[in-house]
């Protein structure tokens, strides 16, 4: 839409050297064969300590995506986004590990994160993924209402308390924590123990917020049922709403397990529930909050409609608006410049555990109808703006 194509604001902060970096690396993105033989190359190579790849991998694609390898080496990009406007939500990006001792670590980085960004309106969000906490066979197990064995008993208490640690500090904090969605298999026990921290901890405003894929079929009535439930039980709800990020590995295993598809069949319907999505909140804003995840130009706009409709003001503190480090600068810098509530997700952690994160950001842009060529437009018309 043409309210989000001020290049001029939104590359202010990027030199030439950077914004040609950046073409270059998602003119990469956009070849979906490239893409998927490098993201395999770079995942060997990372993982078997070729140290020269690593320092290609931090100056380019880590560079762009991440804030650094540490939460005080990420706080110069915190604090370059809080000038004009933009929260930071740390997104400890350790992906692809099943131990009890990594999910401990992780439970304790989050913990950490908490109190790192207390007092600090430069971090308005704490974020983790339930299978940062647990295995997600696990989590399958527990939504299909399997029998578990007592040691996945034993197991499943320990995510349970991991979860409840970080929703309590945060609650003791003022801090709001949005949980990650992943796939649909193992999601039901996912929201159900979102659920129970949301009624725990969010009494008396939205604490914890669960996400929301509208990508998935029956996620409106799913809302519908947790909004009565809240009404019954009094408590808050605190809502991250995108569209999804797994839709090829949905439809496989669907398809390979024989069960219905769990996602919208077309990409317009995808939008259509999602804009749904933000009609479900704008009607319930008494005790629904969200944070719309999107770099999708069309929803951001209706979302700011919907809010001009409801005579909300730009800074209405139910709503956000939230996008990746490293893209859609064009929609985060204008909505910050008028005033609205905008935050971006910012990864970070030792360059060869933040690979997998990568990789998988990659293939996600590549299989995102438009979104490299959009980014790949926006970099080109600003540099020509500058050579006038």
């Amino acid at each position: 839409m043409p309210i989000f194509n001020d290049t001029k604001v939104a590359f202010a902060d990027k030199s030439d050297a950077q914004l040609r970096k950046a073409y270059w690396m998602f003119k990469m993105i956009e070849q979906p064969a490239l893409t998927s033989l490098g993201t395999s190359v770079l995942n060997f190579t990372v993982h078997n300590n070729f140290p020269f790849v690593t320092g290609i991998v931090k100056s380019t694609l880590f560079e762009q995506f991440c804030g650094g390898e540490t939460r005080e080496e990420s706080m110069k990009v915190v604090k370059q986004l809080f000038k004009r406007g933009v929260g930071s939500i740390f997104d400890y990006s350790i992906e692809g590990k099943e131990d009890e001792e990594t999910f401990d670590a992780v439970c304790k980085e989050i913990k950490d994160i908490i109190r790192f960004s207390v007092g600090n309106p430069a971090i308005p969000f704490i974020v983790f993924k339930p299978t940062a906490f647990g295995r997600i066979d696990l989590y399958e197990a527990v939504g299909k209402g399997a029998e578990l064995t007592s040691s996945q008993k034993e197991e499943w208490t320990r995510v349970v308390k991991r979860f409840d640690e970080v929703c309590k500090l945060c609650h003791e904090n003022n801090k709001k924590v949005m949980i990650d969605a992943e796939e649909t298999w193992m999601q039901d026990a996912a929201d159900q123990l979102c659920e129970e921290m949301m009624e725990k901890y969010n009494q008396e405003k939205p604490i914890v917020w669960n996400t929301i894929q509208m990508y998935r079929t029956g996620r409106l009535e799913y809302m519908e049922e947790n909004l009565q439930r809240a009404r019954e039980k009094n408590y808050f709800i605190g809502y991250k709403i995108v569209r999804g990020a797994y839709m090829e590995k949905e439809r496989a295993r669907a398809a390979e397990k024989g069960y219905a598809d769990p996602i919208q069949p077309t990409k317009e319907a995808s939008d259509k529930n999602y804009n749904a999505g933000i009609d479900f909140v704008m009607n319930h804003l008494d005790k629904v909050s969200a944070f719309f995840g999107t770099h999708n130009e069309i929803s951001s706009e209706l979302i700011m409609d919907k809010m001009k409709e409801k005579s909300l003001e730009n800074g209405n503190p139910n709503i956000y608006f939230g996008q990746l480090y490293g893209m859609s600068d064009n929609i985060s810098f204008y909505l910050s410049d008028k005033g609205y509530n905008v935050a971006k997700y910012l990864p970070y952690g030792p360059v060869k555990d933040v690979v997998p994160y990568l990789t998988r950001r990659a293939r996600e842009n590549t299989s995102v109808a438009g979104q490299t060529g959009r980014e790949l437009g926006l970099i080109k018309k600003e540099l020509e703006r500058r050579r006038k």
